[in-house]
């Protein structure tokens, strides 16, 4: 195996491409390394990102938003004030992923590119309307929810990585919330997850986005449950509609975690009360 570690973006990308064997992105590496020690991969390269400074930035962009590096920790983003107040959902998801140990390494990137239909910061990124800043022989920006495709598996093309993540500005009376159910109190992979977005005018949803994780082969923005918040006040009726849409929208699997059945239960649940938290950090009463 050989390792590289470039210090620009165009350097990471011609080692990318050039490679004719199995190439590998390392972030954080708490997910990488770990199948590196059980040897479920065989490397020919790792090319190790954490030497781009453009990478290990937290910048605001020019509409107001944030632009988030592919190397930032979890640690170094759930640290960041500003996004933190802008986007709870989005830093609180992130801040799920493993121990405190694990969060000074792992990052938002690392977690989607992994591609696990399990990972708690996807269903809030794209709750958020995140997208993807792609680097490889031409730049491109892609949605969140349009990344992974599969178990394990990303629209990412040879010699392509993610430079960085953006969220949008914050709209006014805005707010977005994630919850996952786990076996245990903590260090959990998520039995259902489920992220809610949303903006209020005079106490009425606007506009929402609604993501689910674990529940289906990749994670699901949820078009039906925002459609069934928007224009009300969050009633009861409200919110029996949005669960349905979000077990209607479950296609789960059977596991040691949980069956198929309580898993489309669980999701409209979550998503209820995810809306309810968003709703509240929204300004709604």
């Amino acid at each position: 195996m050989r390792y590289e570690s470039p210090t620009t973006a165009k350097a990471a990308v011609d080692l990318l491409s050039k490679e004719k064997g199995k190439a590998y992105v390392l972030a954080g590496g708490t997910d990488l390394l770990v199948r590196l020690r059980m040897d479920m991969i065989e490397p020919d390269l790792m090319v190790d990102i954490k030497n781009i400074p453009a990478m290990n930035d937290i910048k605001k962009t020019p509409n107001g938003g944030f632009k988030i590096g592919a190397a930032v920790s979890g640690a170094k983003l759930g640290a960041n004030k500003a996004i933190s107040k802008a986007w709870p959902g989005v830093v609180e998801a992130t801040n799920l992923i493993g121990s405190d140990q694990i969060q000074g390494r792992c990052t938002m990137v690392g977690n989607l590119c992994n591609a696990s239909p399990a990972a708690d910061s996807v269903p809030a990124m794209i709750a958020a309307g995140a997208k993807a800043n792609i680097v490889g022989k031409k730049r491109r920006t892609v949605p969140v929810e349009d990344i992974v495709t599969g178990p394990g598996k990303t629209a990412l093309a040879k010699g392509e990585l993610i430079e960085a993540i953006t969220l949008p500005k914050k709209a006014p009376k805005s707010g977005d919330a994630y919850l996952r159910f786990i076996p245990r109190t903590e260090m959990d992979i998520a039995v259902v997850g489920a992220a809610v977005s949303l903006t209020l005018k005079k106490g009425v949803v606007e506009k929402a986005r609604v993501a689910l994780g674990a529940v289906a082969a990749t994670p699901l923005l949820v078009k039906e449950a925002a459609d069934a918040i928007i224009g009300t006040s969050l009633d009861d009726e409200a919110l029996e509609a949005l669960g349905a849409a979000c077990s209607a929208a479950c296609k789960p699997i059977d596991d040691k975690r949980g069956t198929v059945e309580y898993r489309v239960k669980v999701a409209g649940v979550l998503a209820q009360r995810a809306a309810k938290i968003a709703y509240e950090r929204a300004g709604g009463k």
